[in-house]
């Protein structure tokens, strides 16, 4: 997600509905289990951006590797059509 809309996301909540969210946690999950549970958030958050990181990394290698291919054939065609004349 892009930090723009997670900015607006964020903004959007007040504190009432981040108090009820907390407090259905607690109901739900319990204080034991929670600070394990936010633990395990946090760190498939991590991997969650790492994955995106290197998909847009790769990305963009196969985007470069493309547009190299396509001068290396434009080339080719030049020189192929100067050796015709």
């Amino acid at each position: 997600m892009s930090d723009s809309l997670q900015g607006i996301l964020a903004l959007s909540w007040g504190w009432q509905e981040w108090l009820l969210i907390l407090v259905l946690a607690l109901l739900i999950f319990g204080g034991k289990k929670l600070p394990e549970l936010a633990r395990s958030i946090g760190k498939s958050l991590t991997e969650f951006k790492k994955g995106i990181k290197e998909a847009e990394k790769a990305g963009d290698d196969v985007e470069n590797e493309s547009g190299q291919a396509a001068e290396n054939n434009k080339s080719q065609d030049d020189s192929d059509q100067d050796a015709a004349v």
